[in-house]
């Protein structure tokens, strides 16, 4: 891509932040499993249609300063699979004992509600679309509105590839391929979402 299409690209996101105050930027870790291949032939403990959310992770930043101005972290625990697979806990690092203490998916959402609504005029952003049809399927699950809904939803992941060339796929490859300094433990809801938040003050500063 050449500089002035870049140029153009980064004019059209500014563009689309534009009537925001505040982004957030949002990942989330699910129940999950899948079979080594070590191991032998088995079902899978959860399939995709029944992933729970089981951590949310905010990051909060300031459009007009470029700044993080607050966090917000929650473990959430699972009714469809409460039990955690070794796949899941070996991945996230979120032990059963995270989920086992917390709230569920409609409490902890009723906490995240009072916390976003201390930053209003926002939109919220992600690595990819995972974490937006994530947030679909647990509203789905729990019969109750989707966390976020309402929001305009922006996929990070596809302005990088459009900034940057031979782009990484992964969100730590990205950060590192900037010369950022990652931060925290790799799929961890709230030190992805740092990691996103990262990413975008780079783009736009």
């Amino acid at each position: 891509m050449s500089v002035e299409a870049k140029l153009h690209l980064l004019q059209s996101i500014q563009t689309l932040l534009a009537p925001y105050h505040y982004l957030y930027c949002v990942d989330l870790e699910a129940t999950c499993d899948d079979v080594g291949e070590s191991e032998s032939p088995r079902s899978l403990a959860v399939v995709p249609e029944q992933m729970e959310t089981i951590e949310i992770g905010l990051v909060v930043i300031d459009l007009e300063t470029l700044e993080v101005v607050d966090e917000f972290q929650r473990f959430v625990r699972p009714q469809i699979n409460p039990v955690l697979t070794h796949f899941c806990k070996q991945l996230t690092s979120i032990q059963q004992a995270d989920v086992d203490t917390s709230g569920t998916f409609m409490e902890v959402g009723q906490e995240l509600a009072a916390f976003i609504a201390r930053y209003p005029d926002a939109a919220w952003a992600s690595w990819g679309d995972y974490d937006a049809r994530q947030l679909e399927r647990d509203a789905a699950l729990a019969a109750c509105p989707s966390l976020l809904s309402g929001l305009q939803h922006f996929n990070v992941k596809k302005w990088n590839k459009g900034l940057y060339v031979d782009q990484p796929k992964s969100l730590k490859q990205t950060v590192e391929s900037l010369g950022l300094v990652w931060q925290g433990t790799y799929h961890r809801g709230i030190d992805d979402a740092r990691n996103v938040a990262s990413i975008i003050k780079e783009m736009l500063g």
